[in-house]
């Protein structure tokens, strides 16, 4: 088996000053990471946790143990970050992953961001919710209908940073040539119902980038209310994936995630926060520049006197 088609979306959605969510789209690897604490707190966990992904090297380790690794190392660079800054203290991020391996799909999940399975036309949520209301519907105590419009259904029980060690939830799936697996933060799940994801996708299976898209949109359109994330990954039939393949990490307000949004929404796409690393160079430049023309006008000057 091998990674076919692939692709990744961030929004910061119609409510949400800054984007907390963040994505890596690294086959065979791929993850997305929702942040929370206080000020731009969870903008910086949920970088922090992309980064350990990103940075994640094949040590001799594979499948569930592989993604279990890589997001306790996640959790460690989160923890001690909130621990030694006082202004990340309390922050935190959820995370879900896959590793792509021969014919399974490894998953390692902590909060409630999801993984999903699009086979032959029908939507299967792989993960089970690290989240208060999840708990209580799966216990009898609520049900699903409940859930929706509950008041603390944004409460999740386990994340990333907020403790030294974490348990992270890990499974396999035997993948199929043709599957589809989309990983999502629950910006898109709490404003967009299953049959609506499910309906994205199977007008827009043959280009990946507009299904992200039309997610996006209708998350928008729905409220808007959390930053959303979704990353597709399609699986073929033939070699493995290579792991020197493409190398994208996507944090928070890249300015990889412009133009995500359809004029007609009214929604202006991410605001880049930070510029580029060409755009502080060319800053540079232009400072040097007005530094040197004051220092000859001031020489000119003076030789005038």
């Amino acid at each position: 088996m091998r990674v076919g088609e692939h692709t990744g979306l961030s929004h910061r959605g119609r409510r949400r000053r800054h984007n907390e969510d963040a994505y890596v789209v690294q086959p065979p690897l791929f993850a997305v990471a929702d942040g929370m604490g206080g000020a731009k707190a969870g903008e910086v966990a949920s970088a922090l946790a992309a980064d350990a992904v990103q940075e994640s090297r094949n040590d001799g380790q594979s499948g569930e143990a592989r993604v279990a690794a890589l997001i306790e190392e996640a959790n460690r660079r989160v923890f001690r970050r909130a621990s030694e800054d006082r202004d990340a203290s309390g922050m935190g991020t959820t995370m879900t992953a896959a590793l792509v391996e021969g014919d399974e799909v490894a998953i390692g999940h902590v909060g409630d961001s999801r993984a999903y399975l699009i086979r032959e036309g029908r939507l299967e949520q792989l993960t089970d919710d690290h989240s208060l209301v999840a708990e209580l519907v799966r216990s009898g105590k609520l049900t699903p209908e409940e859930a929706e419009s509950h008041p603390q259904r944004s409460v999740i029980t386990r994340a990333l940073g907020t403790e030294a060690d974490v348990d992270v939830d890990t499974f396999s799936v035997r993948a199929a040539p043709g599957d589809l697996f989309l990983l999502c933060s629950d910006g898109l799940t709490s404003m967009v119902d299953d049959e609506t994801i499910l309906d994205a996708v199977e007008r827009h299976r043959a280009d990946l980038k507009e299904a992200a898209k039309a997610l996006v949109n209708a998350a928008n359109r729905g409220g808007g209310e959390d930053n959303i994330t979704v990353v597709f990954f399609e699986v073929d039939g033939g070699a493995e994936p290579d792991e020197k393949t493409e190398d994208t990490v996507i944090t928070a307000d890249s300015s990889e995630n412009e133009d995500t949004i359809d004029e007609s929404d009214g929604q202006p796409a991410i605001a880049v926060v930070e510029p580029t690393r060409r755009g502080r160079v060319l800053l540079i430049l232009g400072v040097l520049a007005v530094l040197l023309i004051i220092v000859a006008a001031v020489l000119w000057l003076l030789g005038q006197t």
